[in-house]
């Protein structure tokens, strides 16, 4: 073979060694879809009772307890007590009423333990759970690990409705105007006709 033959060759397998393969595992990609079964979900939660009023005493959320009852929106966060986190889930917070008639709960996630979850609960009177997945085993599980900080979770939002089944993916979030566009968006799409 002709030296003019082996370097394009060369230049061609080297492409490939060093293309993005391993971007089917990098974790700051969602690695799930609409229409897919969310993936399992057992963490050490706060206010586990505030969506499964008779799990007063447990420790860990399981998501499975709220298949066949309500509707999930899960939230990931990057970091508790932080600015556009707390504008979020407050902003959730006070669209709670409106996502109950609609028969869907709100459980935030991130990073953190569940003891700074406590804190930023306490702070700032969030009345729905907030998962913590400091292992990141759920993070890395739906492919939202932030991008700027291996450690963090990144900002996505996942509805799944009341079969498991995630409905509808939010990739780019703004927190101010996010927790409105999910009620309007369960409203138009998850909502039981009457």
């Amino acid at each position: 073979m002709s030296k003019h033959w082996t370097r394009p060759l060369g230049l061609a397998f080297l492409a490939l060694a060093v293309s993005p393969v391993w971007a089917a595992d990098d974790d700051s990609k969602i690695k799930v879809k609409e229409g897919q079964k969310a993936p399992e979900i057992n963490l050490p939660a706060t206010q586990i009772d505030a969506v499964l009023p008779d799990k007063k005493m447990a420790k860990t959320l399981d998501l499975k307890d709220l298949q066949g009852k309500k509707n999930v929106v899960l939230f990931f966060y990057p970091k508790a007590l932080t600015g556009g986190c707390t504008v979020e889930s407050c902003g959730f917070r006070d669209k709670l009423d409106d996502l109950a008639k609609l028969d869907t709960v709100v459980i935030g996630i991130s990073t953190d333990t569940v003891d700074k979850q406590k804190e930023f609960t306490d702070k700032e009177k969030l009345t729905f759970p907030l998962l913590a997945d400091n292992e990141m085993k759920v993070t890395k599980a739906f492919g939202v690990v932030s991008p700027k900080n291996p450690k963090m979770s990144g900002r996505a939002t996942f509805i799944i409705d009341k079969k498991g089944v995630i409905s509808k993916i939010y990739e780019t979030v703004d927190p101010k105007t996010h927790p409105a566009e999910v009620v309007k968006y369960v409203k138009e799409n998850l909502a039981e006709k009457k």
